[in-house]
């Protein structure tokens, strides 16, 4: 069995973190003339944690169940995110920037789902964190609103059940657990107090 090694290495930061920057930008910069820079810092410090924590969710589970796993940025995810934003006048946002590849040990597809699983789970708790953080703490009512809408965002569109996203595999083990995943991430999402708009 593998060694359980949760370290992140030098090439895997640099990959989460052009992801990172990548991703906000796109939510960001569109439209044309609205850029703020106030906005793109919150983007970033609440997408970069959702995206962040999504990814290493995937990366730890799987590394529990003995196998290897690193991110790696996906070069046309990343162009597309921009390109689709730009072409949409940012009204709709490709967020596929790149995942975790995992090898080195035979997985099943119980242990893929809830690698999977992972990340949604992430981006749900993450979601239901700044909702807490927008009702206690009024002042921080913009961080919250984004916070809670990129990341139930985050979470739903990957869950997805089109491969190579999170939601083939979860809905390929287990559709009761996949369903109630997206249920819960979806009402966080519609029923945000705080109206956050992309």
């Amino acid at each position: 069995m593998a060694s359980k090694n949760f370290s992140i290495g030098r090439i895997e930061a640099m990959h989460i973190g052009i992801s990172v920057i990548t991703i906000a930008l796109a939510f960001t910069l569109f439209p044309v003339g609205s850029f703020s820079f106030d906005r793109f810092v919150i983007v970033l410090f609440t997408l970069g944690a959702g995206f962040v924590l999504h990814e290493l969710g995937h990366k730890f589970v799987a590394i529990r169940y003995g196998a290897h796993a690193e991110y790696r940025a996906w070069t046309t995810g990343l162009f597309a995110a921009l390109f689709i934003a730009f072409l949409t006048d940012g009204g709709f946002i490709f967020a596929a920037p790149g995942a975790v590849y995992i090898f080195g040990r035979r997985i099943s597809t119980e242990q893929n789902g809830k690698i999977a699983l992972a990340g949604p789970l992430v981006n749900l708790f993450l979601a239901l964190v700044f909702l807490a953080i927008g009702f206690s703490s009024p002042e921080f009512a913009t961080l919250a609103a984004i916070g809670v809408s990129v990341n139930a965002f985050l979470g739903a569109f990957n869950l997805i059940p089109i491969f190579p996203l999170d939601g083939s595999k979860v809905f390929a083990w287990n559709k009761g657990v996949w369903a109630i995943t997206l249920i819960a991430l979806l009402a966080v999402l519609l029923s945000n107090p705080f109206q956050a708009n992309f």
